[in-house]
């Protein structure tokens, strides 16, 4: 159960070798303003204000016959809907949304997915697992925290400080999404669909959220890569109190290995935050060494019974303080729980229902 938007995973303690990875723009367009840069023929860049320290997201528009399609979308705010005004008479030329797609289910990109959906009359197009655990996580807004999500991070070591802190936060998912729309329409891993002169592809992923879309346009050279890659940040990866047994980075690292299987290193990658870059399969490559090498430190932690608050230091390198505290749980969950896929560490809980986890053998 998140509440918001992502954090990004810090980087690893020590210092790794780094893609040397290209950037052709040498200008983003200003954040909020409404102007856009065109990336490749018929597809826009426009950023909109985040707050927090990722501070904008990447939105695209793509021509569309006489209108435009939009992928992603912001947060429901009143600076981004201003941004967003700005943009349908400045950069979209007057010319109409044809369509909302939203590559998955967190506020930064599904935000305003209704408003600009009932503003023009246009579906919106998502894969199922993100539409339906949208809806669901929106219902959860004003709830008081569920009992399972108590147990879930008490077994993981927070004090009773840190409980409560959970139990007054919890249920403001829905509070940065405007309502989503009643239908949708279904986007499906492997199919191509026309967005106006060309097709694009839908290659999904799991991991950071339940089936991300991402969209390759062959013809253009163009992958819109939402989270799902990112060049200079690494995308939060976490185990949830609705689910404490998954094992997420064994999806994760399962994805970006698919991605890099189906969509040639010659893609212009269109991500979610940062700058547009070249280089994905050294990229993905990165990513994937990074959270093998955090597995490793992680695994040579557990000589001795760790709970998961006991292990941050082996994949962190910034303090944990209360504001990151759900993050790291979460990808500290996920690393145990890949861990214990594998084979390589077990879990048991003591007397007070704290999980105590240990390298096997």
């Amino acid at each position: 159960m998140r509440d918001g938007i992502e954090e990004d995973a810090p980087e690893p303690p020590e210092k790794t070798y780094r893609p040397r990875l290209i950037y052709p723009f040498e200008a983003a367009p200003e954040t909020g303003s409404g102007q856009a840069i065109e990336v490749a023929p018929g597809v826009l860049w426009l950023r909109q204000p985040l707050g927090g320290s990722l501070g904008f997201i990447n939105v695209w528009a793509i021509a569309d016959g006489e209108g435009w399609a939009v992928v992603d979308t912001g947060l429901q705010t009143k600076e981004t809907s201003q941004a967003w005004r700005a943009a349908f008479a400045g950069a979209l030329g007057g010319r109409p949304v044809t369509r909302v797609i939203c590559t998955h289910l967190h506020p930064d990109h599904v935000g305003l997915a209704g408003w600009i959906a009932r503003k023009f009359d246009v579906r919106l197009w998502m894969t199922r697992l993100e539409y339906f655990q949208c809806r669901m996580l929106v219902a959860d807004t004003g709830r008081e925290a569920p009992e399972d999500g108590v147990r879930f991070f008490h077994a993981a070591g927070w004090d009773d400080d840190a409980i409560e802190n959970y139990k007054a936060r919890f249920g403001g998912f829905g509070k940065a999404i405007y309502q989503m729309p009643d239908s949708y329409r279904r986007l499906s891993d492997g199919e191509t669909f026309r967005i106006g002169d060309h097709d694009w592809r839908v290659v999904t992923g799991q991991g950071h959220s339940p089936d991300h879309a991402c969209l390759w346009c062959p013809d253009l050279d163009v992958l819109i890569s939402g989270d799902q890659v990112l060049p200079r940040i690494s995308s939060n990866v976490s185990v949830h109190p609705t689910e404490p047994d998954a094992d997420p980075l064994t999806d994760w690292i399962t994805s970006l290995a698919k991605v890099k299987a189906a969509v040639p290193d010659t893609v212009l990658v269109l991500p979610a935050h940062n700058d547009p870059f070249r280089g994905l399969h050294a990229r993905i490559d990165h990513l994937i060494g990074g959270h093998e090498r955090g597995l490793g430190r992680l695994e040579g932690k557990l000589s001795e019974p760790k709970r998961a608050v006991d292990v941050f230091g082996a994949l962190f390198a910034r303090p944990i303080g209360p504001d990151l505290l759900g993050m790291a749980t979460g990808e500290a969950l996920a690393h145990l729980n890949c861990l214990i896929g594998r084979g390589l560490a077990t879990r048991e809980t003591d007397g007070d229902g704290v999980n105590w986890y240990r390298a096997a053998g």
